[in-house]
């Protein structure tokens, strides 16, 4: 009789590895802020982590090449009047980043290609509607930008970022909501709230489809939807151990599976990986990742192995699948923060013999291009995201999903819809900004030229300057005689005095003595 001791997979010995510390980031003031979040977004072009600064709220956002030590003036992220509490990269731009604060604004901003070269404060546009801060913000998995946000408010508000309106106002939840997500095609969203339940919801009309009580401690809960429509939840027990479940959507109250982990405080954020079917947990205070892989046969959560950390991490972000290497068969990557300021790079990886593409490892993943407007999804169209191949590396689309709103819109009154007619005067005046923008970088581009060329020239003529003035006074000093034959030519001038050179008539003294003598002649011949 055969049978099965150990279970085949092929993510069974994925390992961890630490990148060196002059390929991480160092000296970055993470936010010191007592909001359960992960303080860090990244995609394939920046690496974006929330950071103390005075004054506001602010964050960071680096260049993936921006390695290394980064130094205090670096620029900022800047324009919020509180504390920022949580950002999210847009899915189908990465140059749009959303933010949300404790000013109760949600910001989103466009950064450009390369970073930005000095602080940041003029924001897209700004969503105003929460009466309190906002801890959650969110973006839709497949339909352009649709964003959802969550405030202390108790409310959850999805937006049409390109009018900056509010077309869906959720408030169903009897206290603060710890967490909420998307599920695959974005028709569902599931939420967690500080009364222990865990719900799920129609994002488009705000109702309760489901909902359960999901672990009995008082602690913050979170909950994420899996590709195949379970549900996955992290929490805390009566006796305040660590929990994670699995959960199927029509029977929220009966777990598949409930598992306790340890007895630590901090909250297990859950990172989800689709295309492997992997889900890692990392505690905040903790210094190990642990992850599991998802599989429809029993026990259904399957533990892999953790990954070990010298010291307790901050926060974390986790890289889509279409920044990864697959060429060295990395399957994730996670940026970690600790306290002292440092962010650890951290390469998840398949042991692999072959330097070929590996089709099992990499099946069509989410790329960033939209599936449907923000205006279809209102009208009722859901839709998966449109997936990609990464057999030759990820490739940008060339067909950009640019971010158009009209700036500045305010949402506290019905009035604000005005901006969705005004869209093509708020492009048409984007354009011109453009162009004259264009037109002051060419100029600005041709003055530094000038310039340049003048210093040039500057820098010549000064040189030739300074060898006539050496030349010159190389003739004078050759020509001009020394003070020692100076000395000589007065000695004989002294020693030897031409008389014959002197007349007698142009001695004033013998002039007087003469006149003086010939009157005195005249006057005894009288």
């Amino acid at each position: 009789m055969s049978f099965r001791v150990v279970r085949s997979s092929k993510f069974r010995h994925v390992y961890g590895t630490a990148l060196k510390r002059e390929q991480c980031y160092d000296n970055i003031r993470v936010s010191k802020s007592s909001w359960d979040s992960t303080f860090c977004a990244v995609n394939p072009k920046f690496l974006a982590i929330i950071v103390e600064s005075a004054g506001g709220g602010a964050f960071i956002v680096l260049p993936h090449n921006k390695v290394g030590r980064i130094p205090a003036d670096y620029p900022l992220v800047g324009g919020h009047k509180g504390p920022v509490l949580d950002i999210a990269w847009c899915p189908h731009n990465d140059n749009v980043i959303a933010s949300g604060s404790e000013d109760c604004v949600v910001k989103i901003w466009q950064i450009p290609d390369g970073g930005i070269s000095r602080t940041l404060t003029e924001s897209v546009v700004d969503l105003q509607l929460h009466q309190r801060r906002v801890g959650l913000v969110l973006w839709h998995p497949s339909a352009l930008n649709v964003l959802l946000t969550a405030g202390s408010d108790n409310l959850v508000l999805i937006w049409n970022v390109g009018t900056g309106e509010a077309i869906v106002r959720i408030d169903c939840h009897p206290d603060m909501i710890y967490s909420a997500c998307w599920n695959w095609d974005g028709s569902r969203v599931v939420t967690t709230c500080k009364d222990k339940k865990i719900r799920i919801l129609d994002p488009r009309t705000g109702e309760i489809l489901e909902e359960a009580i999901a672990h009995e401690g008082s602690k913050a809960t979170r909950a994420i939807f899996l590709r195949g429509g379970l549900i996955f939840t992290t929490g805390f027990s009566k006796m305040s151990e660590r929990q994670y479940s699995l959960r199927a959507p029509d029977m929220l109250g009966e777990p598949i599976v409930m598992v306790e982990l340890d007895t630590s405080n901090g909250v297990m954020f859950p990172l989800y990986d689709p295309d492997t079917n992997l889900v890692y947990l990392c505690g905040k205070g903790d210094s190990v990742i642990r992850y599991f892989e998802i599989t429809p046969e029993p026990p259904f959560v399957h533990y892999i192995n953790t990954f070990q950390t010298p010291d307790p991490q901050r926060g974390i972000g986790m890289m889509p699948k279409r920044g990864c290497d697959v060429n060295s068969c990395e399957i994730t990557r996670f940026y970690r923060l600790n306290n002292s300021g440092f962010c650890q790079v951290i390469s998840m990886t398949v042991p692999r013999k072959s330097e070929l593409f590996q089709e099992d490892l990499y099946p069509d993943t989410p790329g960033d291009t939209a599936a449907i407007s923000a205006e279809e999804w209102e009208n009722g169209t859901d839709a998966d995201p449109i997936l990609i191949s990464l057999r030759d590396g990820y490739q940008p689309s060339v067909a950009k999903n640019e971010l158009k709103v009209h700036k500045k819109s305010n949402i506290l009154s019905k009035g604000a819809k005005v901006a969705s007619n005004s869209a093509q005067n708020a492009q048409a005046s984007a354009g011109i900004t453009e162009e004259l923008l264009k037109e002051f970088t060419e100029e600005i581009r041709k003055l530094k030229a000038v310039i340049v060329k003048h210093e040039g020239r500057i820098r010549v003529l000064e040189s030739a300057v300074a060898l006539q003035m050496k030349e010159e006074e190389r003739k004078e000093k050759s020509s001009s005689p020394t003070d020692r034959e100076m000395l000589a030519s007065d000695e004989v001038q002294y020693v030897k005095p031409s008389v014959t050179s002197i007349k007698i008539s142009d001695c004033l003294i013998c002039n007087t003595f003469n006149s003086y003598n010939h009157s005195r002649k005249k006057k005894k011949q009288v």
